[in-house]
């Protein structure tokens, strides 16, 4: 089972028994490679170990939202991920045999991105791999971690191929996972909510006319009772999730004799198809209480679990790196107080919590735990398809989008009136601009500067803004002018700013200001 082969990735050895690194990465998945990435086209030496030679088995994580797509343009490696994988915008809900209603998640024109791409996790972290080696991330596989030491200078114990080694760091940077091992050795207890529900996914290879949108279905013909999800993959991958139940065993359920019919019942009984890879899951809403401990910080499924619905797991942990990369460049250059490092807590903690009631919302209405949930539930299902305001009620998964950073210690507060689509805290908006793209101008090294119209004297480099969509998105009139941090975030805005106010906005965003 299983037609995609990674790559093995060659072994090299740290050397002496015991070595120092700047900056080490654990875990080499996709958010730790997007942050050793990040790190590196900063100017910063980053060392990435992980205990496999591979990328991961099986397709994992298979929906990019846009943000993260966002990301990956910013540090070079979007293009191969989008011409490789399947671009949507559009979703449908089903209830029994009927459709309730369908979605567009990127409505209006004049993007450059779409709402989300499919791609295994596999092909994705294939391409992140290049991209690392490329611009001079230290890569060790089959480097296993089994110690930690933190008095003093921070020290991994790592297992090799050549034994024993000691790797000393100044900065500890775990991305290693649900399971991880940095968080196992330092004893942190995650808190939230383990869920009991069973749920197959199951990754089929077939020849299929299905257009590539999300469909989903609660209580359907071919699998009553449960919930089903259809999404097509590259290389004629479909992923199918489909709701077990509490009571479903694990290991039989694992079995082709007991998956195959059940695809069949939904597919057709007369559809050819293979089955790629199959997992049967539960899965926790939890988090650490804190992610950053002194030297050592967490970041994806490390510091945080989400149920699968609404892809906000992948999605999160990469706007977790984006958020850390630039200010632990900052701390380490000396152009900003350690006391930044914070702010990444103050940040993703409530990105993670606003991530997790989301998450938590659909696992309940996907699977009602009362019968008044349950009767709450076909009611919303029942109206949803003549009456608009019901449909807000449907929750197959709120689908990932950045978190709007509102309460975060780096803002400067309006002073002046503004729509409030982008307010401070927000992700920047990517609109047309010249030849180009908005996007791609603002942030990367350092702050920037939009202004649409009038020049601001003052310290950091400015783009001009003209497009009607620009002006419009921003809120702009002549003079208006946003402060963009270097993970493309507003951190102010202004009608008519002075340099003064810049230069206080940009004091603050950097942590030298309380």
């Amino acid at each position: 089972m299983g037609r995609y082969r990674s790559p093995v990735f060659p072994y090299r050895s740290l050397g002496a028994s015991r070595a120092r690194r700047r900056v080490v990465v654990v875990g080499a998945g996709p958010v730790g490679l997007t942050l050793a990435i990040d790190l590196r086209l900063r100017g910063i030496d980053v060392t990435l170990v992980d205990e496999d030679d591979t990328v991961s088995s099986g397709s994992r994580a298979i929906c990019w939202a846009k943000r993260s797509l966002e990301i990956f343009d910013r540090l070079g490696v979007a293009r191969p991920i989008v011409e490789r994988g399947i671009i949507w915008n559009k979703g449908r809900v089903f209830h029994r045999d009927r459709e309730v209603y369908a979605f567009d998640l990127l409505p209006e024109a004049g993007h450059s991105l779409p709402a989300f791409v499919n791609l295994q996790q596999y092909h994705v972290e294939e391409v992140l791999v290049g991209r690392a080696e490329s611009v001079g991330v230290e890569l060790l596989w089959k480097h296993r971690v089994n110690g930690l030491d933190l008095r003093d200078q921070p020290a991994l114990t790592v297992e090799t191929p050549d034994g024993t080694r000691i790797l000393e760091a100044d900065w500890i940077l775990a991305c290693d996972g649900a399971r991880s091992q940095v968080r196992r050795l330092m004893g942190l207890p995650f808190s939230g909510q383990v869920f009991e529900d069973r749920f197959l996914i199951a990754d089929v290879h077939m020849q299929a006319d299905f257009p590539t949108e999300r469909w989903f279905w609660f209580d359907p013909p071919f699998h009553p009772g449960g919930s089903a999800l259809l999404h097509r993959q590259a290389d004629d991958i479909w992923r199918i999730d489909l709701q077990l139940g509490r009571d479903a065993d694990p290991v039989e359920e694992r079995k082709p004799e007991r998956v195959i019919p059940r695809l069949q019942a939904m597919l057709g009984a007369d559809k050819r198809f293979e089955l790629d890879w199959v997992s049967v899951y539960t899965f926790q809403c939890r988090r650490l209480d804190r992610f950053r401990h002194g030297r050592v910080l967490f970041l994806g499924d490390a510091a945080h679990q989400v149920s699968p619905f609404g892809a906000r797991g992948g999605n999160s942990g990469i706007q977790d790196a984006d958020n850390l990369a630039w200010k632990l460049a900052l701390v380490l250059d000396g152009k900003a107080p350690e006391r930044l490092l914070d702010s990444y807590d103050a940040e993703r903690g409530p990105a993670a919590d606003e991530n997790i009631l989301h998450s938590a919302r659909a696992t309940d209405f996907i699977t009602p735990k009362t019968e008044m949930s349950r009767l709450f539930r076909e009611a919303a299902l029942s109206l949803a398809g003549e009456h608009a305001f019901a449909r807000r009620f449907i929750n197959s998964g709120r689908l990932s989008s950045a978190c709007v950073q509102r309460g975060s210690p780096l803002n400067t507060s309006d002073v002046d009136a503004f729509a409030d689509r982008m307010c401070p805290g927000s992700a920047a908006a990517d609109a047309p601009s010249g030849n180009g793209w908005l996007l791609p101008k603002l942030g990367g090294r350092d702050f920037t500067l939009l202004r649409f119209g009038t020049e601001v004297d003052g310290p950091l480099a400015s783009v001009e803004a003209t497009s009607d969509e620009a002006i419009q998105r921003y809120d702009a009139k002549p003079g208006t002018a946003y402060l963009i941090r270097p993970d493309q975030h507003v951190a102010a805005r202004w009608r008519q700013p002075t340099r003064a106010a810049v230069e206080a906005a940009l004091a603050r965003a950097r942590g030298h200001a309380a």
